[in-house]
């Protein structure tokens, strides 16, 4: 049955978490990387063992460390400060090849060489999401300001459209009013809830079915969107953030048009 611009329907409902997709390409290439690269390194300077202090050789596997960190994930970055400390421990430290150290300094400059590794390769990551943020923020911007300026009699269909664009959308939809079953629920914060549990879109990709994203005005609800994610659509955190602010003007120009009947 169809209202204005929603249509009314049972949405779908979830059977269970769909797997998480495979590594990408990039990523898989990253983590091998973290996990051998420390290691080749430390076999090469093994022959210099000897002239070589433990505090340049620990730099040395920092280098490999922050350059995996940067062209990879988070997570390969810090499997590759676990590599190069294991293997600084291994091969660079005495008793050699055995993974005990018998110097005290030794062992502070391995667990610093943990430490490091893994701040530098959170901090990478952090770089790479700002960079991402400051390349997309004017277009954002730009979403915002158009819906802003929109009345209530075009902003649902406006928004419907933007959403579909920004998220990678296959349809987009909006129930006015009654809310039925309980589909997966983009939250406010980006976050996505299926249930009563938090879904991780980043690794797992968007639950399957339809996803709300709630439409309040004044702090009453008037309404969702119904969100039916393409094939292989992974939107970003900040482009779920800037859909929840779509929402959110959606409501505050439909709240204009007075108390719901």
């Amino acid at each position: 049955m169809s209202t204005g611009t929603g249509t009314w329907r049972l949405p779908h409902l979830t059977k269970g978490p769909r797997p998480a997709p495979a590594w990408p390409l990039r990523d898989q290439l990253a983590l091998a990387a973290g996990l051998v690269a420390p290691l080749l390194v430390a076999l090469a300077l093994v022959p210099l063992r000897t002239d070589l202090s433990h505090t340049n050789a620990a730099l040395v596997l920092v280098v490999v460390v922050v350059a995996v960190a940067a062209l990879g994930s988070r997570t390969a970055g810090v499997l590759a400060a676990l590599s190069a400390a294991a293997w600084f421990d291994f091969f660079l430290t005495r008793p050699y090849e055995r993974f005990d150290i018998s110097a005290s300094a030794d062992v502070e400059t391995a667990v610093l060489l943990l430490v490091v590794g893994i701040v530098v390769s959170q901090l990478s990551a952090r770089a790479r999401s700002l960079e991402v943020v400051t390349v997309t923020d004017a277009a954002h911007l730009s979403r915002i300001q158009r819906v802003a300026a929109l009345t209530a009699d075009t902003v649902v269909d406006e928004v419907r459209r933007e959403l579909t664009d920004l998220l990678g959308l296959r349809t987009c939809r909006f129930e006015f009013g009654t809310l039925l079953g309980q589909p997966p629920r983009l939250r406010g914060d980006g976050g996505v809830t299926v249930g009563r549990r938090s879904w991780d879109v980043d690794a797992g990709g968007w639950p399957e079915g339809e996803i709300e994203l709630r439409v309040h005005g004044n702090g009453r609800y008037l309404g969702r969107f119904m969100l039916t994610p393409g094939p292989g659509s992974v939107p970003s955190l900040q482009a779920r953030l800037v859909a929840a602010t779509l929402a959110d003007q959606t409501g505050a120009a439909l709240d204009t048009s007075g108390p719901a009947d």
